[in-house]
C-alpha cells in the first residue's frame, strides 16, 4: 500500500482500526473537549476541515451544523472506512473524505472556515510544514483547533510520557506553540470505556508492551483521568 509522500505512520490507527475505535468512544465522555472547542470557534453554517480525520469518527458530529465537511487522511484503509461511516449516517451529502497529508492539503487557498487535528502529526517541532498549510487554507479569520496530549499532568499524562520518552518535553512543546501565537486551553477530558477488556485493549495499542503491563497492574476501573492541551489560533 502507498501513502502521499510525507505521509508520517500512526502506530495505533492504522494496524488497530478497530480498537481505536473503542479508544474514540471512550474519550471525552462529559463532552468538555467538545464544550472547549466551541468556545474557541463557531463551525455553525461553516466549513470544516478535520485533518487526519481517520476512519471520520469526528465527521458526523461536525456535520450536525457545518455547511461543509471536509475529512483530509493519508491512509487508504482509513479514506474508505470515512467515506463508508458518511454513507452510513446518510451525511454523504455535506461532507467528503480526500486523501491527502497535513503537509500537502489537497484544497484551494482560503477555502475553510475552521480546521480542526486531533492526535494527528502535530506535536510541536516538524510540524511547521503543516502549519504553512494551515495559513494557506483558511479564510481571514478563520480559526484552527489543534488537541494534542498534555504530557505535563493526569494518569494518562503520565503512561504517555513513560511510554514516549523521545518526545520533546511538555515545557518545550508549550514553547514551540505560544511562539508562534497559538492560545492554549488546558481540558480535563478523560477515557470512560464499557468494559475492562476494552480498558485493556486501548492500553495496548497505545503503549509498549512492557510499558501497558506495568500501567495496567497499577490502574483499575474503566476510568482514566485524561488531561489535553487544546491550541487555538484566528488567522
Amino acid at each position: 500500500m502507498t501513502h502521499p509522500r510525507g505521509t508520517i505512520p500512526s502506530p495505533n490507527i492504522w494496524h488497530h482500526t478497530a480498537t481505536y475505535e473503542l479508544e474514540n468512544r471512550a474519550a471525552d465522555p462529559d463532552g468538555r473537549l467538545w464544550d472547549a472547542m466551541a468556545a474557541r470557534a463557531d463551525w455553525t453554517d461553516r466549513v470544516v476541515l478535520d485533518l487526519g480525520c481517520g476512519t471520520g469518527f469526528h465527521l458526523p458530529r461536525f456535520a450536525e451544523t457545518a455547511a461543509k465537511v471536509i475529512g483530509v487522511e493519508p491512509h487508504d484503509g482509513l479514506v474508505r472506512l470515512a467515506r463508508r461511516r458518511l454513507r452510513t449516517r446518510a451525511v454523504s451529502d455535506r461532507a467528503e473524505v480526500l486523501a491527502g497529508t497535513a503537509q500537502a492539503i489537497p484544497l484551494p487557498d482560503s477555502s475553510v472556515d475552521v480546521v480542526h487535528v486531533r492526535w494527528a502529526y502535530f506535536f510541536g517541532r516538524g510540524c511547521e510544514p503543516g502549519l504553512v498549510e494551515l495559513d494557506r487554507v483558511l479564510r481571514p479569520g478563520g480559526t484552527a483547533l489543534i488537541i494534542d496530549n498534555d504530557g505535563s499532568r493526569s494518569t494518562f499524562g503520565a503512561w504517555f510520557r513513560r511510554g514516549y520518552p523521545h518526545l520533546d518535553p511538555p515545557a518545550e512543546i508549550e514553547r514551540f506553540w505560544s511562539l508562534r501565537g497559538w492560545t492554549l486551553d488546558r481540558v480535563d477530558m478523560g477515557w470512560r470505556f464499557a468494559s475492562r477488556a476494552d480498558l485493556e485493549a486501548v492500553v495496548r495499542i497505545e503503549l509498549a508492551p512492557e510499558v501497558a503491563d506495568e500501567v495496567l497492574r497499577h490502574h483499575e476501573g474503566v476510568e482514566v483521568d485524561y488531561a489535553v492541551n487544546l491550541w487555538s489560533k484566528t488567522f
